[in-house]
C-alpha cells in the first residue's frame, strides 16, 4: 500500500514539472542565462596589447567611480522623482473619474486613455520628436504661423522634460488599468453604508477608495521605478533629432549600449548592467518594503 502511494506522488509530481518544466526551460534561456553570461564578461577586460585578462571587480569599481555614469544615474533619478509622481496621480484622477459612474461615455473614455500604451514606444516617440521640431514640426508651425518664438522642446534645457511628456502620454492608461481594476473589487456596499452615514463623494475617496488602492499603488510605483531607471527607447530615438541634447551617456542603459556597440568595450558595459540593475532592484525592494508597512 506505501508503495503504491508513493508510486502516486511520484505520478503526480512528474506531472507536475511536465506544466512547469517548459516555462522553467524558457526562464533559463531568455533570463537567468543572459545575467550570467553578463556576470561572467563582467570580471575581465580586453586591452589592445594582452588581450582578454581576467580583473575580478575592478570593473564594478571603475563604475561606481565613474563620473559619466553617476551622471546618467542622476538624470534618471531626477526623471523619477519628478515624472512618476505626476503620472501617477493623473492615472489616480482617471481611475477615480472612470469609477465614479458619473462620467458619460466612461467605457470610450478609458479605452482612449488606455490608447496610447499599445503604441510602440518607437512610434510614439517618433511621433513627438517630429512635433517637437522647431524647423520641420508643429512646433515650428506655430512659430511661423503666429510670428512667436517658443521654447525648443529638443534644447538641452527641455529634453529631459519632453522625454517625460511622452512617457506619461505613453503610460498614464496603462496605470489607470491597474488602479481601475483595483477599483473594481471594492464591495459596493461600503459606499452604500458611507452613504447613509451622510458621506460625500470626497469623504468616499479618501476614506475608502485611497485606502484600497493603496497596494495597487505600490505595485504601480514599482513598475515605474523600473521603466525609469531602464529608460532607452525614447532618447535613443530622439539622439537623431536632437544630437546636441541627448548624449551618448544620458541614461545609464544608453551609456552601456553606447559602451558596448560603439566602443567595443563589452566587459565594462556589462558592469555597468549589473550595477544598474542591482540599484533598481535595492530601491524597487525598498518601495515595496515600505509600501506593504504601511498597509499593515
Amino acid at each position: 500500500m506505501v508503495s503504491e502511494r508513493s508510486l502516486a506522488s511520484r505520478r503526480r509530481s512528474w506531472i507536475g514539472w511536465q506544466f512547469v518544466g517548459p516555462f522553467m526551460a524558457v526562464f533559463a534561456l531568455v533570463f537567468l542565462a543572459p545575467i550570467g553570461y553578463s556576470i561572467y564578461l563582467s570580471l575581465f577586460r580586453t586591452r589592445l596589447i594582452g588581450g582578454t585578462a581576467f580583473v575580478g571587480v575592478d570593473n564594478y569599481v571603475k563604475v561606481l567611480q565613474d563620473p559619466l555614469f553617476w551622471s546618467s544615474f542622476g538624470r534618471v533619478a531626477l526623471f523619477l522623482v519628478v515624472q512618476v509622481p505626476i503620472m501617477l496621480l493623473l492615472a489616480l484622477l482617471v481611475a477615480l473619474a472612470i469609477d465614479s459612474g458619473r462620467l458619460y461615455g466612461a467605457a470610450f473614455f478609458r479605452i482612449s486613455v488606455f490608447l496610447p500604451y499599445a503604441v510602440p514606444a518607437v512610434v510614439a516617440t517618433l511621433m513627438w520628436g517630429f512635433m517637437y521640431g522647431s524647423r520641420f514640426g508643429l512646433i515650428g508651425n506655430l512659430n511661423e504661423t503666429f510670428g512667436v518664438s517658443l521654447p525648443d522642446p529638443l534644447s538641452p534645457d527641455l529634453i529631459l522634460a519632453s522625454i517625460g511628456n511622452i512617457v506619461t502620454w505613453e503610460f498614464v492608461g496603462y496605470n489607470m488599468l491597474i488602479l481601475y481594476s483595483a477599483l473594481r473589487v471594492v464591495n459596493p456596499s461600503l459606499y452604500e453604508a458611507a452613504e447613509i452615514d451622510g458621506a460625500g463623494q470626497l469623504r468616499i475617496i479618501w476614506a475608502i477608495k485611497i485606502p484600497a488602492l493603496r497596494g495597487a499603488l505600490v505595485i504601480a510605483t514599482i513598475f515605474s521605478i523600473i521603466g525609469s531607471f531602464q529608460l532607452f527607447n525614447e532618447p535613443s530615438i530622439l539622439k537623431s533629432l536632437a544630437p546636441n541634447a541627448v548624449t551618448t551617456y544620458f541614461t545609464p542603459n544608453l551609456y552601456a549600449y553606447s559602451l558596448s556597440f560603439s566602443g567595443q568595450q563589452f566587459d565594462y558595459s556589462a558592469a555597468v548592467a549589473i550595477v544598474m540593475g542591482l540599484i533598481t532592484m535595492i530601491i524597487a525592494y525598498l518601495v515595496q518594503l515600505r509600501g506593504m508597512r504601511k498597509a499593515v
